[in-house]
């Protein structure tokens, strides 16, 4: 059986402003990329030219708050791969052992098959943490303050 590369399949690191693909793993995925990438993690990444993807993963394994929700899951995963931050959560691996989902970039994410996407965290007993629609905007960062010396001028 041969993989092909979707036209849709992002084929570089994005930049701040650009989009990666959301993985979940598919059935058929190996048990030791399962234990690393580990349950109700959400995965984010890109092709490469060899016919194998780059992903960043992120499971909340040290249960911060923070990180209750899935989507808040992913945008950490893709934080990390768009800044190329060091880290033991990313891999490079074979396409086959994933299913392209959707899309996220620095607006937000786009989600095209959400039944896989739920498929993936009941089996993870993490549905509750499911996004609530297929699209999830995230807020604009407050506009920075104004010091007294700005307004001094």
């Amino acid at each position: 059986m041969s993989i092909t590369f979707g036209q849709d399949l992002p084929q570089e690191r994005p930049d701040a402003d650009g989009r990666a693909a959301l993985f979940v793993p598919k059935a058929g995925i190996k048990d030791d990329v399962l234990q690393l990438v580990r349950k109700g993690a959400a995965v984010v990444g890109f092709g490469n030219h060899d016919r194998t993807v780059t992903i960043y993963y992120e499971s909340n394994r040290f249960n911060e708050p923070t990180l209750g929700k899935w989507e808040l899951k992913a945008r950490k995963a893709y934080a990390r791969l768009v800044d190329d931050l060091p880290t033991t959560s990313k891999m490079t691996t074979k396409l086959e052992y994933f299913e392209q989902v959707g899309y996220i970039s620095g607006k937000g994410i786009n989600i095209r098959r959400m039944d896989s996407l739920k498929r993936w965290l009941e089996f993870s007993d993490a549905l509750d943490t499911a996004p609530a629609s297929e699209t999830v905007t995230w807020a604009l960062p407050p506009p920075p303050k104004k010091s007294a010396a700005d307004t001094e001028l």
